[in-house]
């Protein structure tokens, strides 16, 4: 594999751990043991029976947990602190064999990557659980598991399409984010009201 497209596997590979990273590792240690992929660098490891065990099981868990209201911010909540740095160990990993000053860079903004992937999907959920039925949040918790395994198959095969699809999703990233922050402020000012009144009342 040349150079760029061993970055479009380690951002790719990033890219889907803020999404989904127990399917994500997962996949890739499926793909490398049977033979379907051969990953660079140290991604190799995760061609190992007790790796892909814990990835699949862990999936398990998260495939449920995700589909839960409420249960499933906590989840994301908690997961801030494993998906992005994870993330960030996939993408150095995937560029070890290329050179020290590739794996930091690669390392950095394999964690921004997977921040953003990760921040965009609790964002997201988070506004979906105020709906009162649950099918929103069972259809975009099963579009997120598509995505994330799509998104892995499509960084294996075609790297360098990986790559543009990430530049893709930043750029919209960029546009939209401003308008989620003031949705988020309007969401808590009305909450910050909501309860307010309750105090009021109670008094």
């Amino acid at each position: 594999m040349s150079v760029i497209q061993i970055l479009g596997l380690a951002m790719g590979s990033a890219w889907t751990s803020g999404i989904n990273l127990y399917a994500t590792v997962a996949m890739l240690g499926l793909l490398e043991h049977y033979k379907l992929a051969h990953l660079p660098g140290g991604l190799h490891v995760l061609d190992n029976p007790l790796i892909i065990g814990v990835a699949c099981f862990l999936y398990v868990l998260e495939f449920f947990a995700d589909k839960i209201p409420y249960v499933d911010t906590v989840w994301d909540a908690l997961h801030t602190f494993i998906r992005v740095p994870a993330g960030a160990v996939l993408a150095a990993a995937a560029t070890s064999d290329i050179s020290p000053s590739v794996q930091v860079l690669a390392l950095l903004l394999g964690g921004g990557l997977a921040l953003s992937t990760h921040g965009t999907k609790a964002t997201v959920r988070a506004g979906a659980n105020l709906s009162p039925e649950p099918l929103s949040n069972w259809s975009l918790s099963l579009l997120e598991d598509v995505l994330a395994v799509g998104a892995v198959g499509l960084a294996v095969s075609y790297p360098l399409v990986m790559l543009a699809v990430i530049l893709i999703f930043l750029l919209l990233l960029i546009w939209i984010l401003p308008k989620v922050v003031r949705r988020i402020r309007r969401m808590l000012k009305a909450a910050a009201d909501f309860i307010r009144g309750r105090t009021l009342d109670a008094h």
